[in-house]
């Protein structure tokens, strides 16, 4: 019996050292990154649509029959480039009929001048009346008004004459022609002969949520975030999901808030020089904001929610034991989340293996690197294996957290 009972207690004994807790106990091995404060820069996602820098709808300013069509559709133009010409013949004819009838006007000048010339030195010998001395002079005064008059009128003609030529108001790519050669138009019609639209710079109009604008200033006054400065860059996210390679500038805010939707409009310009972007395309503009100091960045993948729906993250002690904390997450910045409380200088936070690990284990941590632009681990320590189904939670799903966009 007493053998028996040693028997009892030495197999409970091994029981007990097989545990989790025991000296020997084979520690699970979860991914970790070490988290430092840092200066974030804090960009708004905004949709909008690029629209053109400059627009001008071609219309004739004289009628006539137009003749040729002198430009390619959908090509680019010049400014002042020839796009059409309307028949000159009757406007050449009264080009000509008003600089005859200014020469004319021009002729009787002299006569006038010399008669005034006379009467003044005859009426000084009582040889014409002074009423004839003021007839010569009125008669001078006529004869220069026709010259201004008719001076005015060649003006007239020639600019009707070289409005037959139609020509590019501005520089950009022109649409087709509404009209072929052979149609009849007129001065101040309705009907557009054609449009040309700048496309280099080009204009990005976003909306920007008031509230949103409210919170930016807000956070600017109490410190968390800095300005950037006067000249804030914008980069372009393409609706194919690619990133335009040129950032521009926020050109202006509008200063008003729209009293049906809540929001206001901003505009950037972008550089433009292969026409890769064209009016009306939809695209999501990244502002940049400001600047947050002393900012974490916990990835995406680490967060998940407990049963009241707020953010947590699994965190590893210096003890190597599991703990789990509330975060308070603003934010994302890529493939991040931005934390303003919850998170402090040398945290480990737990990346992948979190479902195979429970509050207050003991675990053996693995520093990683992720790759921001993918959330994805780009960086493991050798021998360091988990399933392929990395970063799910307790619940089973995936570790990159609910969206919090801004």
């Amino acid at each position: 019996m007493v053998g028996l009972a040693a028997a009892t207690l030495t197999a409970c004994g091994a029981q007990d050292g097989a545990g989790t807790n025991s000296p020997t106990a084979v520690k699970t091995q979860i991914n970790v990154v070490t988290l430092h404060p840092q200066s974030v820069t804090i960009t708004a996602e905004l949709p909008g649509r690029t629209t053109a820098s400059l627009v001008a709808e071609v219309r004739p300013q004289v009628g006539g029959i137009i003749q040729k069509r002198l430009f390619q559709e959908g090509g680019e133009v010049k400014e002042g480039e020839a796009l059409y010409q309307i028949d000159p013949a009757t406007y050449q004819a009264a080009y000509d009929s008003a600089v005859a009838a200014l020469q004319k006007a021009e002729a009787a000048v002299p006569s006038a001048q010399a008669k005034l010339e006379r009467y003044e030195g005859l009426v000084k010998q009582n040889a014409v009346s002074k009423q004839d001395l003021d007839d010569a002079a009125a008669s001078l005064a006529q004869a220069k008004a026709d010259v201004a008059s008719n001076k005015a009128s060649v003006e007239s003609a020639r600019i009707n004459f070289k409005y037959t030529t139609i020509r590019a108001p501005i520089s950009g790519r022109i649409d087709k022609s509404s009209l072929t050669p052979g149609a009849l138009v007129t001065a101040g019609q309705t009907t557009v002969l054609t449009t040309i639209r700048t496309l280099d710079p080009i204009n990005v109009d976003v909306t920007q949520s008031s509230t949103n604008l409210l919170n930016l200033r807000q956070a600017i006054k109490a410190g968390r975030i800095r300005i950037s400065g006067e000249n804030i860059s914008v980069k372009l996210k393409l609706d194919n999901g690619t990133i335009y390679p040129i950032t521009g500038k926020l050109e202006f805010a509008e200063s008003s808030v729209s009293e049906t939707t809540g929001t206001f409009s901003v505009r950037a310009v972008f550089s433009n020089p292969d026409r890769l972007l064209l009016p009306g395309m939809y695209v999501r503009a990244l502002v940049e904001e400001g600047v947050a100091p002393n900012s974490f960045l916990v990835p995406q993948r680490a967060v998940t929610r407990n049963t009241k729906g707020e953010p947590t993250a699994l965190f590893v002690s210096k003890e190597g034991k599991i703990g789990q904390r509330v975060l308070t997450v603003g934010q994302n910045v890529g493939n991040s989340w931005l934390v303003s409380s919850g998170a402090s200088d040398g945290d480990r936070v737990v990346v992948e293996g979190s479902q195979f690990v429970r509050v207050g284990q003991d675990v053996e941590a693995v520093e990683v690197v992720i790759d921001d632009t993918t959330g994805e681990v780009r960086e493991r320590k050798q021998g360091a294996v988990f399933p392929t189904e990395s970063g799910t939670d307790f619940a089973g799903n995936r570790g990159n957290g609910a969206s919090v966009r801004n």
